[in-house]
């Protein structure tokens, strides 16, 4: 496989970008190499400046439900772009967005559009501060809900990749306010509440875990969490930024049956452009400015690009439910190939699927927490993710990551992906 021109790409960027990238778990470090540089997307696959070609399941880390570059999102776009890229100033189509999300979501009765993931999670803290008048915070070790300083203790994604818990830079009076749960333990939640009795705002978790490997929360679990949050008067928030339309068009949160009092999205919202939102119970949306105190805002929020693609990904969905079947069977033939793998090889890696995401650990056990995803061989994973990126199976580049299945991806890709899955998992071990 040539890589000549990624190379180049790369060492001219890490000299005036750091480390090379814009982002850091694509610097493909946590893997021992360099990074491939992308030229393009078409449906399952995607091509690199260097011509080669691979089967790809990262879907801009999960946005792209069907795929790359889908004629009826880029059709919107096109059409959006003949009227200008940014006003900072509402449009009608912000409002049919609002409109559709409600309709769709039961536990959105209010939302504002942000910018990305990251600002929506922030915001959605901020917000419930604002409205319970509480200052602390419960997140999950392990869960990722993007950069902001008061989500860098213990955090998932590239933050676990890289090993950093605590970033440098977070003060300790952030830190101080983030208190740390295990995921998928009450009695760590009740041990919290009790300990700051009256001075929590809120609790913040990935309903399906993606940022550390794919972990599901159990039903037990979450019907208690929201029991104690309706005691305690604590706002209960779901980042749905990953799972939020991919898993169903209510999210997790249609598949568990548990309603959040807040939720916020990311990219997916936006056909895969950069967009987020945050929304939820009128009570606590009405305290967000200029309705309320709370300050929240943003020159490209509610961008009539993103607005265009997002919608024209929304309304399929909603017309089109039987895109769920569709992603579940071809998800489920993906996850019992790669089990049958394992059988012939007498292997028993654990492999974590909710609807069309996946994750396969190196580690041979259940994987149900923080504590248990870390348990697994990194190092195997680097030797894996290049084994399957020889044979044109492009994954994630960390172990701790989601292969996201669309709907773009054909049986013939999914046999390829699992004859690849076989011949690397047999060359490794």
């Amino acid at each position: 496989m040539n890589t000549n021109k990624s190379k180049q790409l790369f060492e001219e960027a890490k000299k005036i970008i750091p480390g090379g990238v814009n982002s850091p778990v694509r610097a493909f470090k946590s893997v021992g190499s360099n990074p491939l540089f992308i030229k393009r997307g078409e449906g399952s696959k995607i091509y690199d400046v260097d011509g080669n070609e691979f089967i790809e399941y990262i879907g801009s880390w999960g946005p792209h439900l069907f795929g790359h570059n889908p004629p009826f999102i880029k059709n919107a776009l096109l059409k959006a772009i003949e009227n200008g890229t940014s006003f900072g100033a509402p449009t009608e189509l912000e409002v049919k967005m609002a409109k559709l999300i409600i309709d769709l979501v039961p536990s959105v009765e209010m939302i504002r559009m942000v910018n990305s993931g990251t600002e929506a999670t922030m915001s959605a803290v901020r917000t419930a501060r604002g409205y319970t008048g509480k200052e602390k915070f419960i997140k999950f070790e392990g869960c990722y809900h993007g950069h902001a300083d008061y989500f860098l203790i213990k955090a998932g994604s590239g933050a676990l990749t890289l090993g950093i818990s605590t970033s440098p830079g977070v003060t300790k009076g952030n830190a101080a306010d983030t208190l740390l749960a295990d995921y998928n333990n009450i009695e760590s939640v009740k041990r919290l509440v009790k300990a700051n009795k009256n001075e929590i705002a809120a609790v913040i978790i990935e309903p399906v875990a993606g940022n550390m490997g794919v972990v599901r929360a159990e039903n037990k679990f979450l019907r208690e969490l929201r029991q104690i949050c309706d005691e305690e008067k604590i706002v209960l928030i779901f980042d749905e930024v990953m799972t939020g339309f991919r898993l169903s068009q209510q999210g997790a949160q249609g598949v568990y049956k548990i309603k959040p009092d807040m939720v916020t999205f990311g990219k997916i919202i936006g056909g895969g452009l950069p967009v987020g939102a945050f929304g939820g119970k009128k009570a606590i949306m009405e305290t967000v400015a200029p309705a309320g105190p709370v300050y929240q805002a943003g020159t490209l929020s509610g961008n009539p690009l993103a607005m265009a693609a997002g919608y024209a990904a929304l309304t399929h969905l909603k017309d089109h439910p039987e895109v769920y079947d569709e992603l579940e069977k071809k998800s489920a033939y993906l996850e019992n190939g790669f089990k049958e793998n394992m059988n012939k090889l007498n292997k028993n890696f654990a492999l974590n699927r909710v609807g069309s995401m996946l994750t396969l650990f190196f580690y041979e056990g259940n994987v149900n927490s923080f504590q248990t995803a870390v348990k697994s061989d990194t190092t195997l994973f680097g030797k894996y993710f290049h084994e399957m990126l020889t044979r044109g199976i492009y994954l994630a580049p960390a172990q701790f990551e989601a292969i996201f299945i669309s709907t773009a991806h054909t049986t013939k890709d999914l046999d390829k992906t699992i004859k690849a899955n076989f011949e690397s998992l047999q060359k490794i071990i």
